[in-house]
């Protein structure tokens, strides 16, 4: 019997280590700080007074833990994350670097020493400003969230086990966590004691198997446990029963984040080598698009579906000329063939010149027109056609606010003119496609921080520019990425023919 207890102990005791080497390892900064807070003599903190309760080095998250809260954050494309705990930290740290720049950690914390001890590290890896901690109860702490109108994508509950009911009862009746969002619960297994007594009275145990118990029991929620560690829970809203209609199911069940998804979508964008073309190329990838690059310089199309692939997105990069309708054609062949289809193009490449009416060339205007209109309407022809026999399609054309007045004080005739047709060439396609199951847009942005726009010719202009706009700044190609997925999406299926501009309030003055 010894040796299989013995095995068995072996077994349970090296789990945790194995776990934790097959792994990523944490950051070196939130290695170095599991470290610091393993060495800390605490019980002479609590000795002197420093902090009111006894930490234990084993209340320290350790490595796996921290990754897998921060590993759910990005799941849940996390900005803002609560942590109701008792030893603020290396999870609290995890998280903070997991979150986007303008994400947010709230930690609900008891002891004023422990924000403390914890608040250098957070400095040095430069996360200080996504880490809000609040002293107090936590209880107390919920409220005060609640009544700020706080929001949380995530809530991690790992503090007083016999407080757990009590704090999860105001994260839900308070809706402090949005809709799509979670509540993860530590220690709900307590080491197996939760569902062994042994006969043994165990007040924590006893709160633990309580709390279980009502959460199971609790028709709002969709429950999870999961024999992690020391027992996790994944709690998740569950939909509302009864009849009820799109409003409150989503249309096709589908939530509005959902809509925007574009799984198993496929995406031409052209002139998508630089510029705002590169940052379309991300945004429709980061949906769920897989992405063909088209641009007539081979390079910088090749870059751009490289650092695509980089992260996951399925791309190709295609070369071809779009002032032929031959190339055109190609170039939608190109991709059904490689991507499997063709559900969305974005029609961007553009060129400009500046030059007063009288002083213009003709050469200059043929190329522009050639380019920003013919161009631009052989691509939609080829691809209308593909998306025509198939029944559906998205094609989202790249105009300007040169459309809707004339930009100034530089002088470009021949650019207005050919952004004008666009949008008429937009309007008519939306008309005639639309009861085929083509929807066709177009974009119309103001001034846009692009390397053409730093250059020796147009970076003097760009302060009487910024006066002219009520934002006081020139639009960064991010700002068009959401608007492009929005349209690209099933989210703007009742819109077609429209020219949607993002120009920071420059077409109002």
């Amino acid at each position: 019997m010894r040796p299989l207890v013995e095995h068995a102990y072996k077994l349970a005791s090296g789990l945790d280590p194995y776990l934790d080497a097959i792994s990523t390892p944490p950051s070196q900064i939130c290695q170095d700080l599991i470290e610091a807070s393993l060495r800390h003599p605490w019980a002479d903190e609590h000795k002197q007074g420093r902090t009111q309760f006894l930490q234990k080095r084993e209340c320290c998250a350790g490595a796996l833990e921290g990754r897998f809260i921060a590993t759910l954050a990005k799941l849940n494309n996390a900005k803002t994350v609560l942590e109701v705990g008792m030893f603020t930290g290396t999870t609290t740290l995890a998280v903070a670097q997991a979150l986007p720049d303008d994400g947010k950690v709230v930690a609900c914390e008891i002891e004023e020493f422990m924000r403390d001890f914890s608040q250098p590290w957070f400095e040095r890896a430069g996360v200080a400003d996504k880490v809000d901690v609040r002293l107090g109860p936590a209880s107390e702490t919920l409220d005060t969230l609640a009544a700020e109108g706080k929001r949380f994508d995530l809530a991690f509950l790992d503090a007083d086990k016999t407080g757990y009911l009590s704090y999860y009862k105001k994260l839900m009746d308070h809706n402090l966590i949005v809709p799509s969002g979670a509540i993860i619960v530590d220690n709900s297994l307590m080491k197996g004691r939760t569902y062994y007594s042994g006969g043994v009275k165990d007040e924590m145990a006893d709160a633990i198997r309580d709390f279980n118990e009502y959460v199971r029991q609790d028709s709002r929620v969709d429950v999870l446990a999961l024999p992690f560690r020391d027992g996790v829970t994944i709690i998740t809203r569950r939909p509302q029963s009864g009849e009820q209609d799109e409003v409150a199911t989503g249309a096709a069940h589908n939530n509005v984040l959902q809509r925007m998804k574009l799984n198993n979508k496929v995406a031409l964008i052209t002139g998508g080598g630089q510029g705002i073309g590169r940052a379309f190329a991300h945004a429709l990838g980061e949906a769920g698009a897989a992405v063909a690059v088209v641009d007539i310089n081979a390079k910088t199309a090749q870059a751009t579906a490289e650092e695509l692939n980089g992260k996951g997105i399925r791309s190709i990069a295609v070369t071809a000329d779009i002032t032929k309708a031959k190339e055109c054609q190609r170039m939608v062949d190109t991709v059904v063939s490689e991507l499997g289809g063709l559900d969305i193009a974005v029609n961007n490449a553009g060129i400009n010149f500046n030059n007063a009416a009288e002083d213009t060339p003709e050469s200059e205007w043929d190329m522009t027109f050639n380019l920003n209109t013919k161009g631009l309407f052989l691509c939609c022809q080829a691809e209308g056609k593909h998306m025509l026999q198939q029944g559906y399609g998205r094609i989202i054309n790249t105009a300007s606010m040169a459309s809707l007045l004339v930009p100034h004080p530089q002088k470009q005739i021949a650019y207005n003119a050919s952004k004008a047709a666009v949008v008429k060439i937009t309007e008519t396609l939306g008309a005639e496609w639309a009861d085929r199951g083509l929807t066709v847009n177009c974009m119309s942005p103001g001034i846009v921080n692009t390397a053409l726009i730093q250059s020796d010719a147009l970076k003097p202009l760009a302060k009487e520019w910024i006066t002219q706009i009520p934002m006081g700044r020139l639009a960064e190609v991010t700002d068009l990425e959401a608007a492009i997925v929005f349209m690209a999406s099933d989210a703007s299926s009742f819109m077609t023919g429209h020219n949607l501009a993002l120009t920071g309030g420059h077409t109002l003055w």
